[in-house]
């Protein structure tokens, strides 16, 4: 039977408010069988645990890169007694989305990268506390990520995945080597992404699992244009029943079938969360 793993999907989002239920029944008639839930901030741990519950989903708990500025040193302390606190909780599977943001304008200046780099740093020691892997939000910051991987890397290496890849070859196979395995999703269905397709059709099979990052990143054909809004189209919101489609142009890019793909980034996507053995099909 071939199936999908969403790897990440923020279905707590304001965007599915009312309509969680349809999203889910959508996912599961288009063999989307399970998601991974990652939380942004403090504020929405509990919302992302819930949801993980009520549809047979996984979770990660962390704070994101563009939550950071408006966080504090309590959050970092709460995300500490939260991890402890849900540790025998057979949904929670990794510490994030944790990163850091070069691309958002508010985030570069000096003084909030430094904020950046020392909440992803306490977030990355939390996860080895925990024994968890990490979900990493990688946005023209790669190497400062790869630095403190290295740097703070656990006994036995790391696990996890670089959530919506877009760096390098040469980056991209520094995370290979760390224990990571690299996230794709609809950004890859846009033929002037030349770059993106390359590393998607290059890079080794076993490296590679699927997302949707849904609300966000769709894919092309849901996608409007500057123009086109600006003539009242609303832009379309992606969703994990669309990951199938995605799926479809990353295996047309590769060569190989459909099944060989979801065969492979769900062993994948296994391997990058261990957790998630006990909590899908397999």
């Amino acid at each position: 039977m071939t199936f999908w793993i969403d790897t990440h999907c923020h279905l707590d989002a304001a965007e599915f408010s009312g309509d969680t239920a349809a999203v889910y029944a959508r996912a599961q008639q288009q063999k989307v069988l399970h998601c991974v839930l990652p939380a942004v901030a403090v504020s929405n741990f509990a919302a992302v645990r819930l949801l993980a519950h009520a549809f047979d989903y996984s979770y990660a708990l962390g704070i994101h890169p563009l939550s950071v500025p408006a966080a504090q040193e309590v959050d970092l302390q709460a995300l500490d007694v939260e991890l402890a606190l849900r540790k025998s909780d057979p949904r929670l599977v990794a510490v994030g989305e944790i990163g850091l943001d070069y691309f958002v304008p508010a985030l570069v200046e000096d003084a909030m990268r430094e904020k950046q780099a020392h909440f992803y740093r306490e977030q990355l020691k939390l996860a080895r506390k925990h024994g968890l892997p990490v979900i990493l939000h990688v946005r023209r910051s790669a190497d400062k990520l790869l630095k403190q991987l290295r740097d703070l890397a656990p006994v036995g290496g790391w696990s996890g995945i670089a959530h919506a890849f877009n760096g390098s070859q040469q980056q991209a196979m520094a995370f290979i080597q760390l224990g990571f395995k690299l996230g794709f999703g609809g950004a890859v269905t846009f033929d002037p992404a030349l770059q993106l397709r390359r590393l998607a059709a290059e890079l080794p099979l076993t490296a590679l699992v699927l997302e949707t990052d849904a609300p966000d990143i769709p894919p092309h054909w849901i996608y409007k244009t500057a123009a086109q809004r600006s003539q009242g189209q609303l832009q379309g919101r992606n969703e994990p029943g669309e990951l199938p489609r995605i799926a479809q142009q990353l295996a047309q890019l590769r060569g190989i079938s459909l099944d060989e793909l979801a065969l492979a980034t769900t062993a994948n996507a296994l391997q990058a969360l261990p957790k998630l053995g006990k909590l899908v099909p397999c």
